[in-house]
């Protein structure tokens, strides 16, 4: 069984067991315009929450997406490198960016559930 928490800054968590996989919500791929460009985290990198993990570019800007607690990045989705556009189709499934152990998962606790984002983005 999964469940999936919200950032204020826009990034899904969806945790199932000790893995959690990471990308970007609906709201911030459409706030963003077409990507053209993801750059993936380390696998292996020891980031904490907040640390910038990946950055996308679109059309319009180039934007931080940020660890959403403190964990070590087990693996990248290595298809953004030649389709970026993933995160524009289907941001909370073949979209994702990155899977990451995690190191506290009380950390969780601060998030949002799905019906409190929504609220959050109006």
């Amino acid at each position: 069984m999964s469940k999936t928490y919200f950032t204020p800054d826009h990034e899904w968590i969806r945790v199932e067991g000790d893995v959690a996989t990471v990308g970007i919500t609906d709201y911030a791929q459409d706030q963003l315009g077409d990507l053209v460009f993801v750059q993936l985290p380390e696998k292996g990198a020891d980031l904490a929450k907040g640390d910038v993990a990946v950055v996308v570019e679109s059309v319009k800007a180039a934007s931080d997406v940020y660890m959403p607690a403190d964990g070590t990045i087990l693996s990248a989705n290595t298809t953004l490198s030649s389709d970026p556009a993933l995160v524009n189709s289907a941001p909370t499934a073949e979209g994702w960016l990155w899977t990451m152990t995690l190191k506290d998962a009380s950390q969780l606790d601060g998030l949002m559930d799905e019906a409190g984002y929504k609220a959050h983005i109006g």
